[in-house]
């Protein structure tokens, strides 16, 4: 078990980001294993690329960096900023300091050696953190890129929801919701998955990250240099293992119309317009067209969080939704 001592000051410098180069290297590790994290339908999809990538770039050199519970952590250095682009992250992680990288491929190696003849003169080489870099870019661009609008979607609505946790029931309700291994107890965050002993957080607080594919499990950063950072199941993943059946009696599309009543199903969280569209692949403008007539009609309401307005389904809309088949998801265009 790993155990995380929280002080209040902690607590104040906790805070949410995205990583899209943490959810690049778990897709990474999944088509590689098989284990699947992947939905079927996206490991058959990604597969072919997958396979190319590994005969055309270094990429066996990152594999070769990842273990089934641990891995080099500057492959995926932690965001700084809760906006984390593609291209931060590429910086960051060209930015390691090459005693940093050395330490760690050392470690890693120790754990799981090489045998690979190219795979150790990857590693070995002086140029390593910029061979890794660009691999990494490739694998991006190729395989996550074309699906990071509706991953990050996701994401952002699970931090929304926290962020509500947060402020109705408090940090202690927030944490224990994150994961069935994570708990608060004694003024502390225990993470039974996890193995590590104490360590504190030293007035530097926690950094929270929601991941798509890290479901069932749990991932944590907790060695120097970098900041102490759990990475947690974003909710609402479930869907993207999910087959959608053709609808026998689709009351709710035929009431509202198909696009209306996809928007509905989708605000079971709380979302921004920006969102909506990422995730169900619609126009914004559309979007915010139909919420308009959904809020008129007393299915949702809107409010104002930060910077975002962000939709919620009224009781009435709740009501509505729960009464009727979800549409499918053939239909993608409102």
């Amino acid at each position: 078990m790993l155990r995380l001592e929280v002080a209040t000051e902690d607590l104040l410098r906790s805070r949410f980001a995205l990583s899209p180069a943490f959810e690049l290297n778990t897709v990474l590790r999944a088509l590689n294993r098989g284990d699947g994290r992947l939905p079927a339908a996206w490991a058959a999809r990604l597969r072919p690329g997958f396979e190319r990538l590994r005969r055309e770039t270094e990429l066996d050199a990152v594999l070769a960096l990842q273990t089934p519970k641990a891995g080099a952590d500057f492959v995926a250095v932690p965001p700084r900023g809760p906006a984390q682009s593609w291209a931060d992250d590429l910086a960051a992680i060209r930015a390691t300091a090459p005693e940093q990288a050395r330490a760690e491929i050392t470690r890693q190696r120790a754990r799981q050696p090489v045998r690979d003849p190219r795979v150790r003169a990857v590693l070995d080489a002086p140029d390593v953190v910029e061979r890794i870099a660009a691999a990494l870019d490739r694998a991006w661009h190729e395989l996550v890129a074309p699906d990071w609008p509706r991953l990050r979607a996701l994401c952002e609505r699970d931090v929304v929801h926290r962020v509500g946790v947060i402020g109705e029931r408090g940090w202690a309700a927030a944490i224990g919701e994150l994961h069935d291994g994570v708990r608060w107890h004694d003024g502390g965050i225990e993470l039974a998955p996890i193995d590590g002993g104490t360590v504190h957080l030293r007035g530097e607080g926690l950094l929270l990250i929601p991941s798509i594919f890290t479901w069932p499990g749990l991932a944590a950063y907790f060695e120097d240099p970098w900041p102490r950072t759990l990475v947690y199941p974003a909710r609402g993943t479930a869907v993207l293992h999910e087959t959608p059946e053709p609808p026998a009696a689709d009351a709710l599309a035929a009431l509202l119309g198909r696009s209306r009543a996809r928007l509905l199903a989708a605000l079971d969280a709380p979302a921004s317009t920006t969102q909506l569209a990422r995730q169900l692949a619609f126009a914004p403008g559309a979007v915010g067209d139909h919420l308009a007539v959904l809020r008129g009609a007393g299915l949702v309401a809107r409010a104002r969080s930060g910077r975002s307005v962000l939709y919620r389904r009224t009781a009435l809309g709740d009501a509505l939704a729960a009464s009727a088949p979800l549409p499918g998801e053939r239909d993608q265009q409102p």
